[in-house]
């Protein structure tokens, strides 16, 4: 069954002979809206995205311009996957006293921390994309205890412990290597090397390395961060704690990645900072 015209792909036909535009125009009209061009060199710095070698194949033709389709398919799903990333974090945003600064910082901390344990630029990249979504099971907290302004109490500690849980709930058991990531930090970027962190008590190498990365990058930029109910940390008092915790609370391994990528982080810190108001606000 034939498409209509308005749902066909368009594709730009580009030849200096009218003759070799109208064997393409044959080939493509009947699954393609067509525009034609006779002026190649100018459309192949457009951005042209393929050539073809005279003389063609007709099912050659088809065969380049549905791969080429194919692609641009795929990075139209990868671009709607990051969107529903960026918008699910900047739901737990709302619901959290954390600010969409944190969560682009240590997003960014996560990169470079990972860049400097000799992960992949790739890799880097979709631990950079997936860990805004790190605290997004607070959205399934109550407010009365989330936004509490004083010390939980050990019950009201139990629940707010299970948005790891329920954050990986939300984010389900996904195909997409994004989401699927962004599931497991999630739940397991309270985890801590030793053992004694949560929801599972899991130690050492069985916490995935990227909760590893998340779990530190998120706690350099919490304590170095004013809030409601704390002021913000000088750089060096993070830095002495996350040192101390090296084999406690971190990987030993990150630890010293995180140390090494101290200036760069440093630099991240001071490109996004939190507005100002926040802190004059809480000193008033």
């Amino acid at each position: 069954m034939k498409h209509s015209l308005e749902q066909r792909p368009t594709l730009l036909l580009v030849d200096d002979e009218a003759s070799n535009l109208q064997v393409l125009r044959h080939t493509l009209q009947h699954d393609y809206r067509l525009l034609f061009a006779k002026d190649g060199p100018t459309a192949l710095e457009l951005g042209a995205v393929d050539y073809i070698i005279k003389p063609f194949s007709p099912h050659i033709v088809k065969a380049r311009v549905r791969t080429h389709l194919r692609l641009v398919s795929v990075e139209e799903v990868v671009q709607t996957r990051l969107e529903i990333v960026r918008c699910l974090g900047k739901a737990a945003e709302y619901k959290d006293n954390e600010t969409g600064a944190h969560v682009l910082r240590m997003s960014h901390y996560s990169r470079i921390v990972a860049l400097a344990l000799g992960l992949s630029d790739a890799h880097a990249d979709l631990l950079l994309h997936a860990a805004p979504m790190h605290d997004i099971g607070k959205i399934g907290i109550p407010d009365s205890i989330l936004c509490k302004p004083g010390r939980l109490t050990e019950q009201e500690w139990e629940i707010m412990r299970q948005h790891t849980v329920i954050g990986a709930q939300i984010l389900g058991n996904h195909p997409s290597g994004l989401l699927r990531l962004a599931a497991t930090i999630a739940l397991c970027h309270h985890e801590k090397w030793d053992g004694s962190g949560y929801p599972r008590g899991l130690a050492g190498e069985d916490i995935p390395l990227e909760a590893r990365i998340v779990a530190i990058a998120d706690v350099f930029d919490a304590l170095t961060s004013v809030r409601p109910y704390k002021r913000a940390w000088s750089v060096d008092d993070a830095v002495e704690l996350i040192r101390s915790e090296s084999g406690g609370h971190f990987d030993p391994r990150v630890v010293e990645a995180f140390l090494e990528s101290l200036p760069e982080i440093l630099q991240i810190k001071e490109c996004w900072q939190d507005a100002p108001a926040t802190e004059n606000l809480l000193r008033a």
